[in-house]
């Protein structure tokens, strides 16, 4: 009897079998991310890789990932999942890509996803899924996103789930809508025919594994995968603290009011699952911080992972035990026409959450908290050099937190971004009409102290030399509400954006749109320091003293705040350490009696009032 006309029921497979399968499958998701990379047009793909890759199963359950953008990766079982309801599983046939970057699996409208079927012998067994952020997709200001819309139509066009090719033909009209609705037509077409190409790389890897194996065994493995997936992640959680845990917190504003956005989330470890409710958030906002629903379920799967598991590989099964409820019309799970531009303020909040919550209770899990913005940037204009438009999108690396035994990162990109890159400096000054000023750690650090310390930020300065200037767009959250410490540990300081005029006037902003860069002006990013761990007067007086030694901190703040006197050269005056470090906690031991004074008196005084 062929594997063909066997049964699921009656089709076992060994482990060794099972672990040959699915890393097969794995591969081949794998080559698909490298051919996108290798041939995409758009640099914010091949240089910063913004983009992710995947298989699913005909269910649309993820059977396998290549590394990316975690607030990516998570969407693509949604992306396939709504084809599906759409098409219906008889409404495919090889040779379909379908087209979408709405709100049916999306992020913000940039991040153009394709989902094609994989046929084995007539049979659907799968699809291939990928998501790559396209430069341009038209929209009322160049680079598509902003932090000004108040209505997705204003952000570019939507594909709304619409078939790209058909049995292996190009749909014309479909792909001249597409080039009519960018202002950037030849990087557009080069990413459009890059990520298809890639899919069919990783239909034909994923057919080769079907048929060397039969559909009904590799059908078997991959149940049996997802199935290993959960107990192994069940027993995980058993070992986490069983509780329930809360944390607020706030959006700094959704760029269209001043006004912070609150945020809520409890936390239910019960056993063998997690439990996230975010009942209590605020509603959906009138600017584009707004995240749909699959992009905040993404980021909340990546923080799911580094709780339990962050070094397994992942697959659906993997996250059977996890529960969230979002309500909809939260800014955490927006609907349409909602505007979803800067989405990943939104989506990195949704695991941020949790992620603070937990913290003090999982010390060697996670950290402090970190920068948590993408801090993402659009710089362009109209290259006088080439007498054509220029577009550079990239996101900005910052500070991470702390955790106890370890000082926090520095300049690392954000949960959300994952394996994300900072494209070239040479890349940049060779392209376009950019010059950087300066590419450095943001020292010496003023925030973040601690036993142990947040890892610092970035300052970036791109200076434009172009006789007609330039334009910026830039969403730095996490400015008013700066990175969290734990266990006395100090916060960052927060993400911002400086303008340096060439009169030497300086402009501080967290949200730029279309912003007017002249000939000679700066734009300087900086990203926040992540949050201590601990009291910074326990930091061993010889880390203080490196830290000094290395720029990180300055005498004055290794006195302030560690209460470590040092000398020019960064010898350690023990002597007056201990004075400084008795006096400090001293003083900190009279206030915490005071405020408990205080807590008592008003007591009384409201038991006198009863």
């Amino acid at each position: 009897m062929s594997a063909h006309s066997q049964t699921e029921s009656t089709v076992t497979v060994d482990p060794f079998t099972r672990e040959v399968i699915t890393n097969a499958i794995q591969s081949a998701a794998e080559e698909m991310f490298i051919n996108l990379g290798r041939t995409a047009k758009s640099s914010v793909i091949y240089e910063t890789l913004d983009y992710a890759c995947g298989i699913t199963d005909a269910d649309a359950n993820v059977v396998a990932q290549a590394n990316g953008v975690p607030g990516f990766l998570g969407t693509l079982k949604f992306c396939v999942q709504d084809t599906i309801e759409k098409f219906g599983t008889d409404g495919f046939a090889p040779g379909d890509v379908v087209l979408l970057n709405d709100y049916h699996g999306g992020t913000h409208l940039n991040d153009v996803a394709m989902v094609a079927p994989i046929f084995v012998d007539g049979e659907l067994v799968g699809f291939t899924a990928s998501k790559a952020h396209w430069t341009d997709v038209g929209g009322k200001d160049p680079g598509s996103w902003t932090t000004d819309a108040t209505s997705i139509f204003q952000e570019g066009i939507q594909y709304p789930m619409v078939k790209l090719y058909e049995g292996g033909e190009c749909n014309e009209a479909v792909r001249d809508i597409v080039m009519a609705n960018t202002r950037l037509p030849d990087v557009t077409h080069g990413d459009m025919e890059a990520q298809r190409s890639s899919m069919q790389v990783g239909a034909e890897r994923a057919v080769e594994v079907f048929e060397r194996y039969g559909v009904s065994k590799v059908k078997a493995a991959i149940s049996e995968y997802f199935d290993a997936g959960e107990r192994l992640v069940r027993e995980e959680i058993r070992t986490l603290p069983n509780g329930t845990y809360t944390a607020t917190d706030n959006l700094d504003d959704d760029g269209i009011t001043n006004e912070p956005v609150h945020v809520e989330v409890t936390v239910t470890i019960d056993d063998e699952t997690v439990e996230l409710d975010y009942t209590g958030t605020d509603s959906e906002t009138a600017g584009p911080i707004n995240s749909p629903y699959a992009a905040s379920v993404s980021d909340i799967r990546a923080f799911f992972q580094a709780i339990t598991l962050p070094d397994a590989e992942t697959n659906e099964g993997f996250f059977r035990p996890l529960e969230i409820t979002i309500p909809e019309g939260t800014v955490l799970n927006a609907s349409k026409p909602a505007p979803i531009g800067t989405d990943w303020e939104g989506s990195a909040m949704a695991a941020d959450l949790p992620w603070k919550a937990l913290a003090p209770h999982l010390p060697d899990r996670l950290s402090a908290g970190h920068f948590l913005s993408v801090c993402a940037t659009i710089v362009g204009g109209h290259d006088e050099r080439t007498d054509e438009d220029f577009l550079v999108v990239e996101p900005q690396p910052g500070g991470w937190g702390a955790s106890p035994g370890r000082d926090g990162a520095d300049v690392l990109v954000c949960s959300g971004d994952g394996d994300t890159l900072e494209m070239p400096v040479e890349v940049m000054e060779t392209r376009f009409p950019i010059l950087f000023d300066e590419f450095r750690l943001d020292t010496p650090q003023e925030a973040g102290h601690g036993q142990f310390r947040g890892g610092t930020g970035l300052v970036q300065g791109y200076r434009i030399y172009n006789d007609s200037g330039g334009f910026i767009t830039a969403g730095f959250g996490r400015s008013k509400f700066p990175p969290w410490g734990v266990n006395g540990g100090k916060k960052g300081d927060g993400n911002y954006i400086e303008i340096e005029r060439t009169d030497g006037t300086l402009e501080r902003h967290s949200n730029l749109t279309n912003y007017p860069l002249h000939d000679g002006d700066i734009a300087r990013l900086v990203t926040s320091a992540g949050g201590g761990w601990g009291d910074p007067m326990a930091r061993d007086p010889e880390r203080v003293r490196e830290d000094y030694l290395d720029d990180y901190i300055t005498r004055e703040t290794a006195r302030s705040v560690y209460g470590v006197a040092l000398s020019e050269d960064g010898t350690v005056d023990e002597r007056e350490t201990s004075e400084l470090r008795v006096d400090e906690r001293g003083t900190n031991e009279l206030r915490a009696n005071e405020q408990n004074e205080n807590k008592l008196s008003t007591s009384k005084q409201r038991e006198t009032n009863q």
